[in-house]
């Protein structure tokens, strides 16, 4: 014959060679060779089987639709066993729960051991010495930032708080006809400067410490011992005062600013004095007293006259130099005309 014929028949003169695409006389899975597992060749994956044991690709080894029993040989049977846990049906390694304390640190198994692992967890001298040290830092960090709070915002408003409260009593004092003294004790307030141009009013009060008069906001008069100026009232003389230019109220901040010309009033019970402003020194040295003598050095003054001088520190927030200012008075007015132009302006 020259047609093509099966290789084989069945039982029951079925045609073997339909492979895949026939089952056997009972519904089974056709008949397969045996998978050899040592192959390196690609082969197809298995389809999953349809109901009534069947596959739906040809080729592929199926169950008895009777007995759940995987065909196509010995080699399938094993990987079907393998796939739900074990040769005989148990639970894989991989599904099995965890010993009880699995994927923790084993208990020690002696009391050395539990030393031994103790120690070395314990940290070492260099990290807590590291540690102490960057806890040093921290603190030390956040102590200065709360002394630069301090002293750059709380000094302020606590001085500008006790210089209102001066302003004050001497006003009221000054309105109910209370007199005060022609000499006054070291930290008593006595008058008022305004300086328009830089908005600032403020109370001076006798001697320059800090304690009494210039950390409480104030601004003090030259008026003890070697360094004793003149008042304003006096017919000649320097009244010379000092005050801050950074914290506790920096009443002397911007007086770098002033222009010649520009007006100083120094208010007191009876009268305003008014000053111009007339020259400046950028710098000296703090022990160079003459800028506040009765003629002081470096105004530009030559003969005795009525002048005010502002000292103060430079450069800011610095105590190193000193700041001076001069002025020359213009106007004596009593309180009864009324302020003066400079304070009506």
């Amino acid at each position: 014959m020259t047609a093509l014929r099966p290789e084989r028949e069945d039982a029951y003169g079925g045609d073997a060679s339909y492979g895949a695409y026939g089952g056997d006389a009972y519904g089974g899975a056709p008949y397969q060779p045996p998978i050899d597992e040592e192959t390196v060749a690609l082969r197809l994956p298995e389809p999953p089987p349809l109901a009534g044991g069947y596959r739906s690709v040809p080729g592929a080894s199926s169950a008895s639709p009777a007995t759940g029993t995987p065909a196509g040989g010995r080699a399938a049977r094993r990987r079907a066993a393998k796939r739900r846990g074990g040769r005989h049906g148990g639970v894989s390694e991989s599904s099995a729960p965890p010993e009880r304390g699995e994927g923790r640190a084993s208990a020690p198994s002696s009391r050395m051991e539990a030393r031994r692992q103790a120690r070395a967890r314990k940290p070492g001298a260099a990290v807590v010495a590291s540690r102490a040290i960057g806890e040093v830092f921290i603190t030390t960090g956040v102590l200065m930032l709360l002394f630069v709070t301090y002293q750059l915002w709380w000094t302020n408003v606590r001085a500008h708080a006790q210089a209102d409260k001066e302003t004050s009593s001497l006003q009221n004092d000054w309105a109910n006809g209370k007199r005060a003294p022609g000499a006054f004790q070291p930290g008593q307030g006595f008058a008022i400067l305004h300086i328009p141009k830089l908005d600032v009013v403020v109370p001076i009060a006798e001697g320059v410490s800090n304690k009494k008069v210039l950390d409480r906001g104030m601004v003090g008069h030259y008026g003890e011992g070697a360094l004793k100026t003149a008042m304003p009232d006096a017919k000649t003389g320097n009244f010379s005062l000092a005050g801050h230019r950074n914290t506790h109220g920096e009443p002397f901040r911007y007086i770098n600013r002033l222009k010649a010309g520009d007006a100083i009033v120094v208010e007191t019970q009876d009268k305003y004095f008014v000053y111009k402003m007339s020259s400046m020194l950028p710098v000296t040295a703090p022990s160079n007293t003459t800028v506040i003598e009765p003629v002081p050095k470096g105004s530009g003054f030559t003969v005795p006259g009525r002048y005010i001088t502002l000292t103060t520190c430079t450069p800011e927030f610095t105590s190193k130099y000193r700041l001076i200012v001069w002025g020359k008075m213009v106007e004596e007015r009593p309180r009864s005309k009324g302020k003066p132009d400079a304070l009506v302006e």
